[in-house]
């Protein structure tokens, strides 16, 4: 600034003080907002640590001893021993499109979650998913139960029995446009080869008043606890299998909920919520872990996670061990699709 005036030296000098002083209450306004700046996975609390660097959609093992995982989304399946931390490649010896998910089956078989061909993100996840089931020494390719799904499944922990759902999407010819329905069935051996038994229609809802998606059994498999979606909130649910009751436990207004992994004595239920996230972020994308009582419209919600506390972050896919003192969770993004995550965290309950 050679040759300028003492005058405008002194205007530029108020104008850059006033401009640090706007970033400093923008900064302000922000940490006001109850949003940190770093890295939730960095600054973990006692009862949380890292299990592993990458992956997403964790599951327990029947013995606890295990946790599968999916490598990403159209990945590989996973699975490392929580004692040695030896990781297994479950899913890459054959050919395949790429799975969403893997879980355990109680006789300790794998149930996977893929479809036969990738078309594209969108078509291929909301279209074309199937259910597998991948032999638990993995030496053979899974074979498959000839069957769609939309979402998740809900295992039962005592016997080889599923619930899931199905939409428009997967089959156009027997589901109206905008309807979903749940199902339950048997997985049973047939010539040698896993098939669905005993199939059996538990519910159906018209969106966007609802659309549904199974989670978990519970009060040995005659209760099913299940999702209700009305974009771009979530309810908590559940349905009697023996008199088709259903039974609301979460349902606000304006706030998501969508129900995860429930405790082996169907008491409680974990759920990503975004209650506390601010009137704004009421959605799947600014979500924590919180820990509901399994009763009719539950007041009793205590938060586990606080990774929404950083800016740009989310804990989700919850799921509780088969002893009910553990949960194993991922790390995740708000900027990027529902079931993306950055590494597998276990958090030990109080």
């Amino acid at each position: 600034m050679r040759g300028d005036s003492p005058s405008k030296w002194k205007r530029t000098l108020r104008g850059t003080a006033l401009l640090t002083l706007a970033l400093g209450l923008v900064a302000a306004g922000t940490r006001a907002q109850g949003k940190k700046a770093g890295n939730p996975e960095k600054e973990l609390p006692p009862n949380i640590t890292q299990l592993t660097g990458f992956g997403e959609r964790a599951a327990w093992s029947p013995d606890d001893q295990r946790v599968a995982f999916m490598e990403k989304s159209f990945g590989d399946a996973f699975e490392i021993d929580l004692r040695t931390k030896l990781t297994r490649l479950l899913t890459g010896h054959f050919s395949h499109a790429g799975f969403l998910r893997v879980q355990y089956l109680p006789s300790g078989d794998f149930f996977l979650i893929g479809a036969r061909t990738f078309t594209d993100i969108r078509t291929t996840r909301g279209r074309d998913q199937e259910m597998w089931v991948l032999k638990a020494d993995g030496r053979t390719p899974p074979m498959p139960l000839d069957h769609k799904i939309s979402e998740g499944v809900a295992i039962s922990r005592k016997q080889m029995k599923i619930a899931w759902a199905n939409t428009h999407g997967q089959y156009p010819d027997l589901i109206p446009e905008g309807e979903s329905v749940i199902y339950t069935a048997d997985i049973v051996d047939k010539d040698g080869r896993p098939t669905l038994a005993n199939k059996k229609e538990v519910l159906r809802a018209k969106a966007p008043e609802c659309t549904l998606e199974a989670q978990d059994f519970r009060h040995d498999d005659t209760d099913l606890i299940y999702t209700c979606y009305r974009s771009p909130y979530a309810d908590v649910l559940g349905v009697d299998l023996r008199t088709g009751q259903v039974t609301t436990y979460r349902k606000l207004a304006g706030e998501y909920n969508e129900v995860e992994g429930t405790s082996p004595d169907g008491q409680w239920t974990l759920v990503e919520s975004s209650r506390d996230q601010g009137e704004d972020r009421q959605d799947s994308r600014h979500i924590d872990l919180w820990k509901l009582k399994l009763e009719p419209s539950s007041t009793d919600f205590v938060r586990l996670t606080h990774w929404g506390d950083y800016e740009g972050y989310k804990a989700s896919n919850p799921v509780v061990s088969n002893d009910g003192k553990r949960i194993a969770f991922q790390s995740a993004r708000n900027d990027e699709p529902a079931g993306v995550g950055h590494g597998i965290f276990i958090l030990t309950l109080k």
